[in-house]
């Protein structure tokens, strides 16, 4: 890697050299970091062991009763399948050599779940509703966790650096679970009555590209020109900087609400936009009422005066904290992009500086809570190689246009390509799991994003079954209810994210979805009762995994075609009838035109056979119907079981 690389990168390497330190040593595990004390495996199918010894040294493992040996290859790997076991345990999985042995404890055979996605899937059970009380009630040997800590890299790895910890639930441990997971897990051992193991990779506030592969997000498309310059970073982060620089000037000269500014350079005939700012605050502590509650992008530019002696040392530029995400410009060059919400600090290529006026501009894009770049003003500055330093000074700011929505670096722990893929999926090798369970897309909501959501999570699942060599059943939660609640048809990025989750599970055949559309709170992304989260995710897994003839998810649109003057949506129902609740008829459906803009809200009715019949009214040419569209709509729709019926999207017919 490049001693240029991004700060993140540099600090994250230090710190994996010096978790990798001790694997390295003679006494290193002959097991992968996941077979580790209290490991969960999964039942009935082969179980996949594996590890790392001596060049060509045998290894025996042993697994209830089971014994296969197998040689270490050139590079000191080695892999094994054992028999396939039913729910059991406990037992003692062992790996030996002639010289040293290796022993995971008190291993139950169960169903295995790997639990994915952004903060909502790493929600903690103390957070949850009456956390405290299912804390306290929580011991249960049947229902165990492994938590695989945060990382980030540009190729995939082969095995994780830290040595991995199961943890069985009970009052010291379950706290610290993730909520959804755990009330998912416990929801099915109380019916199974298998013990259950959740491997939780989860990072708040992700995308879904790190998360996916270079090769799934390539075959998604759109991505070819963050790909290629990943490939260059890779190879030189300067130049890889450089380019995605010139690749997000052009993207932001495209934009029309930009009006054709350039912010990183130094025409002055700009400057009367700019006003004065200390960069000691977040941005809505200002007393500007257009920042007050701004998530968007804000340009930061100071000048700074150098001699040619300083101009020709080596530099690095220090920032203090950014958040949530920078790029870095200084005299035009792109320098550095890094992620939310650490100290920056980059080293500056040769040639950047120069003798005279030099310019650092910096974009801020915040989108969640505070924003900008902030802190000690002494933070701030350039760094020389003789060890001298000229603050920056003088800082101005250019708020930008609301709705700017800009490319985000592919190196960028949870917004760019591949980057937790490779660094907290890859390393899980083919770790046998009887499922899926995926809560993202807020950080992928906005309507562009919404709009390919579909095909992103599509890939998603192919590439993971690829992963792990096995048809994985996808377990998905829709995202709840969050924001703005609507008082007129509106376009909504949720509300596109929501459909494109329906539809995903919907085509894929082997997945099931879970409606919360009705337990979200609009004032907070993370809502609490992630108890009912895990009894519909529980009800998906038995309706979708285990072949239980209940409704999964709530009813399900089949179809809408014109009835005379208006329009019959019908439902497919394994739940019973559609039900009202708090009103005569149902709330929240919309006829739409072909054109953006066109839906209006019109009256409904139940009809017979799970249908509701929808009056046209002044809508002339309907040709689309939605339903509970918005980021927290009020919807009232539900069938027999309790389940609300899910946001959708539908042609006439």
């Amino acid at each position: 890697m490049s001693q240029r690389a991004a700060f993140w990168q540099a600090g994250w390497v230090l710190v994996l050299w010096n978790a990798a330190g001790p694997l390295q040593a003679a006494e290193a595990p002959l097991m992968d970091a996941l077979f580790a004390d209290h490991v969960v495996l999964q039942r009935d199918r082969p179980i996949p062991i594996w590890g790392h010894a001596n060049p060509g040294e045998d290894v025996t493992i042993t697994l209830s009763g089971a014994t296969k040996t197998v040689r270490a290859g050139a590079d000191g790997r080695w892999s094994v399948s054992m028999p396939e076991q039913p729910a059991s345990g406990p037992h003692t999985l062992t790996a030996r050599t002639a010289s040293r042995m290796q022993n995971a404890h008190d291993v139950l055979v169960g169903d295995v779940w790997l639990c994915s996605g952004q903060s909502n899937m790493e929600f903690a059970v103390r957070g949850a509703m009456n956390g405290r009380g299912e804390i306290a009630a929580s011991a249960n040997d049947n229902l165990r966790q492994v938590k695989i800590p945060r990382g980030s890299a540009t190729l995939p790895r082969a095995a994780f650096d830290a040595p991995l910890e199961w943890k069985v639930a009970g009052p010291d441990t379950t706290g610290d679970f993730s909520a959804t997971c755990y009330f998912f897990a416990r929801e099915l051992e109380g019916a199974t009555h298998v013990p259950q193991g959740l491997v939780v990779s989860a990072w708040g506030g992700s995308k879904i590209e790190p998360w996916m592969s270079e090769g799934a997000v390539r075959a998604v498309g759109g991505y070819d020109a963050a790909l290629d310059v990943a490939a260059e970073y890779r190879a030189n982060a300067d130049v890889g900087v450089w380019h995605w620089g010139e690749y997000w000037k052009k993207w932001w000269l495209s934009r029309p609400q930009t009006g054709g500014s350039q912010p990183w350079t130094s025409a002055r005939k700009e400057s009367s936009a700019w006003a004065r700012t200390t960069a000691e605050q977040p941005w809505e502590t200002w007393g500007v009422p257009s920042l007050a509650h701004f998530d968007g992008m804000v340009w930061y530019r100071a000048h700074v005066k150098l001699t040619a002696a300083q101009a020709k040392q080596a530099a690095t530029i220090n920032l203090g904290v950014v958040d949530e995400v920078d790029l870095v410009f200084v005299n035009g060059r792109a320098v550095g992009s890094g992620p939310c919400c650490a100290e920056r600090s980059y080293l500056l290529p040769a040639g950047t500086l120069k003798a005279g006026d030099n310019l650092v501009a910096v974009n801020v894009l915040d989108t969640y809570a505070n924003g900008g770049m902030y802190g000690a003003a002494e933070k701030r500055n350039l760094q020389f190689a003789d060890g001298s330093r000229v603050p920056l000074t003088g800082w101005e700011y250019l708020q930008a246009a609301e709705g700017l929505v800009p490319p985000r670096a592919p190196w960028e722990p949870t917004a760019g390509i591949a980057m937790l893929y490779n660094a907290m999926i890859a390393p899980l090798g083919r770790y046998g799991f009887r499922g899926v369970v995926w809560y993202q897309g807020e950080s992928n909501s906005s309507v562009p994003e919404g709009q390919r959501y579909q095909a992103q999570l599509q890939g998603l699942f192919a590439d993971w079954r690829r992963q792990f060599d096995a048809p994985l059943p996808f377990l998905v939660v829709q995202l709840a209810n969050y924001g703005a609640v609507p008082v007129a048809p509106v376009e909504s990025g949720w509300a596109l994210t929501r459909d494109a989750e329906r539809r995903a599970v919907a085509a894929d055949g082997n997945a099931g979805l879970a409606v919360t559309i009705d337990i979200g709170n609009p004032a907070d992304v993370h809502p609490t009762n992630k108890q009912e989260v895990g009894r519909r995710l529980a009800r998906a897994a038995r309706h979708a995994i285990f072949g239980e003839r209940i409704s999964a998810s709530g009813a399900e649109p089949a179809g809408a075609a014109r009835s005379g003057g208006n329009v019959r949506v019908s439902f497919a129902n394994d739940g019973g009838k559609l039900v009202v609740k708090g009103s005569r008829d149902p709330s929240a459906f919309e006829l739409c035109g072909s054109a953006a803009g066109s839906c209006r809200y019109v009256r409904a009715s139940l009809g017979s056979e799970n249908t509701v019949l929808l009056e046209a009214g002044d809508v002339a040419a309907p040709a689309r119907v939605r339903f509970c569209w918005g980021d927290s709509p009020l919807c009232n729709l539900y069938d027999d079981s309790g389940l609300p019926v899910g946001p959708f999207e539908l042609e006439i017919k």
